[in-house]
């Protein structure tokens, strides 16, 4: 790494398929093991599934995408949603086995507040911030996840979802259902929080090592991680904020080790002049 500050960007659950187990297979073997021990079966072959599967399938990738690079140091790190679980690992603030023990939980937790109540989803829109929150105001949904100026996800009753995608077409508005279990990141998730606060008061969290920017808070986070951790089952995700905060603090190089390139995409299509890399091409960088 030269003298550019550099940020670790760990990607959410929608990223990524059943083909990266081949690179944790053989890089991070014990997490896979663990993994399937906890999830019951290898989350990898039902990733498609279900949240349960594709929380820790994603956390495990992205962990072993940043162990392939030799977990290069940084002066931040950052994790959209599930995210966050992965950027805390790789900034020593809990064990990478911790980090499945969490995620596992997370999935599980999730997918069971989804079951109780009225089926929900989650719907991509390709909009400023205006349009997206009238569009989302205008069908009873949550402003759920700030991903970039032009894309927004909104949450919430599964029959209000497809109404706001039938609407947003007719607009003219490029919008996108997306394969999720329920209306996360509202209210819809709160059952969950009582259990996975007791999951996380099962883990040792420790200083890290440099600091972990939440994409709640989009500031770092500070000495009630768990609180924070299980808060943003309910909480709007903040990337452009998040994005905005590490531009702040002078980062200019963004390192997006997860499987796929959303979050070096969002970073381009958020913060101009950004030097982005992903896993692909800084493996191609050092063959």
């Amino acid at each position: 790494m030269d003298a550019s500050t550099q940020a670790v960007l760990f990607p959410g659950q929608g990223v990524g398929d059943a083909s990266s187990r081949e690179l944790v297979a053989a890089v991070r073997p014990d997490l896979l093991d663990l993994a399937t021990e906890l999830a019951g079966e290898d989350p990898f072959e039902r990733m498609s599934e279900g949240t349960a599967y594709a929380q820790p399938a994603v956390f495990c990738a992205s962990i072993a995408g940043y162990e392939q690079l030799g977990r290069p140091r940084a002066e931040y790190f950052a994790g959209h949603s599930l995210g966050e679980v992965g950027a805390l690992a790789a900034a020593g603030a809990i064990e990478d086995a911790d980090g499945v023990r969490i995620v596992v939980a997370r999935g599980r937790v999730m997918e069971d507040a989804a079951g109780r109540v009225e089926a929900g989803g989650m719907l991509a829109v390709g909009s400023d911030r205006a349009g997206a929150a009238a569009l989302a105001e205008e069908h009873g949904l949550t402003l759920a996840n700030e991903n970039s100026p032009q894309q927004f996800v909104l949450s919430g009753r599964l029959h209000a979802i497809e109404e706001a995608e039938k609407a947003a077409r007719e607009s003219g508005v490029r919008a996108k259902k997306l394969a999720v279990a329920g209306a996360f990141h509202t209210d819809a998730m709160s059952s969950g929080i009582e259990a996975f606060g007791a999951a996380l008061e099962q883990i040792d969290f420790h200083e890290p090592e440099a600091p972990v920017i939440s994409s709640t808070s989009a500031e770092p986070f500070g000495d009630d991680v768990r609180d924070a951790l299980a808060a943003s089952l309910v909480s709007p995700i903040r990337w452009t904020a998040v994005l905005g905060r590490l531009d702040e603090l002078g980062v200019t190089r963004y390192l997006d080790v997860g499987p796929g390139k959303v979050l070096a995409g969002l970073v381009r299509r958020t913060l101009d002049g950004a030097e982005t890399e992903t896993l692909a091409s800084r493996e191609s960088a050092l063959a």
